[in-house]
């Protein structure tokens, strides 16, 4: 993405790699965490983070999720990508991908247990999305790619 025209050329304005994961059980939940840092501090949102250097997204989505939420899961499929504003004028690239909760040291029937910079984590269901605060733009792009939660 390139910024305002200045007299050295172009401006590119940096864009940052992200994942993040779309983790639906059996009754059809997804699980969401409420975020403890900017951007979206408060706010509710599914799981994720940077990519980092050398690392395939598949492993960033396990990673991140084991970080934020206790789970261990197993990526599926990609279900979407979208873009968020980064502090200092960058981008978020965010690639979102369906995931679901597999077995081991963490059972996946267990509730999510808020870690690293999530405040909070919980299974949800689609009613249960309208009375949480989430990140703007959450459902929609949820709904888009025909993976909201059931109920």
């Amino acid at each position: 993405m390139s910024g305002p025209e200045g007299a050295g050329g172009a401006v590119d304005a940096p864009v940052i790699s992200c994942v993040g994961a779309v983790i639906r059980d059996a009754r059809g939940r997804i699980v969401l965490v409420q975020r403890g840092r900017e951007p979206g501090m408060g706010l509710w949102s599914v799981p994720g983070g940077r990519v980092e250097p050398g690392e395939s997204d598949e492993a960033a989505v396990v990673r991140e999720v084991v970080e934020e939420t206790g789970l261990r899961v197993r990526v599926l499929r990609h279900v979407g990508t979208v873009t968020r504003a980064a502090p200092g004028g960058g981008t978020y690239l965010i690639r979102d991908y369906l995931a679901e909760p597999v077995g081991g040291p963490a059972d996946p029937a267990r509730d999510p247990v808020a870690g690293d910079d999530a405040d909070d984590a919980r299974w949800a269901t689609r009613a249960e999305l309208a009375s949480l605060p989430l990140v703007p733009g959450l459902v929609d792009a949820l709904d888009g790619w025909a993976v909201l939660p059931e109920g």
